[in-house]
């Protein structure tokens, strides 16, 4: 696997046009990938997830990819400075049961609301709830803990008693659908940070190829680690 890291000129033209439209990114994002031979979607096949993080003079793209990246093929003046691009080897080695992290994590909590009104399916199953975003706090915190419990780590209780966990919210990313399809894609991110404790190697490891939740073609579900802060 493969870590990039794009210093985004924010002066560029295609850049303000993809921070206008989260699909236009995610678009260019995966212009740096093959075709796909198979009808696996290429995000899948690539193992491509990506954030977009405010740095002091604009913004800096990290892209977690299975496949090696040709950043070449981004438009002109879209980066300053070469992309920097290297293996996630040694993070991956690190994993093991009880290691202690600290994370970053974008992601995109939601809830699923029955749908009473929705006319039933013809195969008898019943029919998809509609998704609505978590905005509350405590409700992002719980959200990720369930997360947790399947993705094979758990959130450590920190001094004041609760899970050493902080959520606060991103922009909105807003976008418009493919040709036919209706309605825009709107998708409110929340960023976590704080410490994990790895609980099963290979759920974990699933975890951090894979993502966590939803919307991981527009900046959500790549979750990176770095070394344990020493507690206060």
């Amino acid at each position: 696997m493969y870590l990039s890291k794009l210093v985004i000129d924010p002066t560029s033209r295609e850049f303000r046009r993809d921070y206008a439209d989260v699909r236009e990114m995610h678009r260019t994002v995966m212009s740096a990938f093959g075709e796909v031979a198979n009808d696996e979607p290429a995000r899948q096949a690539h193992a491509v997830l990506w954030r977009l993080d405010n740095a002091q003079r604009g913004f800096t793209q990290y892209v977690q990819s299975g496949s090696e990246p040709d950043w070449s093929r981004l438009p002109s003046g879209y980066v300053s400075g070469a992309p920097e691009v290297r293996s996630m080897q040694p993070v991956l080695d690190a994993i093991a049961p009880g290691r202690r992290f600290a994370f970053r994590l974008v992601a995109n909590p939601t809830r699923t609301i029955a749908r009473v009104d929705a006319p039933p399916r013809l195969d008898g199953k019943r029919p998809q709830g509609r998704k609505v975003p978590l905005r509350k706090p405590d409700d992002q915190v719980c959200w990720l803990v369930r997360q947790a419990e399947r993705c094979g780590f758990i959130i450590p209780t920190g001094a004041n008693g609760q899970p050493d966990l902080a959520p606060s919210p991103c922009p909105t990313s807003t976008g418009r659908r493919r040709a036919g399809d209706a309605g825009s894609i709107t998708v409110e991110p929340v960023r976590f940070e704080g410490h994990l404790v790895v609980i099963d190697t290979a759920l974990f490891t699933t975890a951090i190829r894979d993502g966590i939740g939803r919307a991981k073609a527009y900046g959500c579900g790549m979750i990176s680690l770095a070394p344990a802060r020493t507690p206060t």
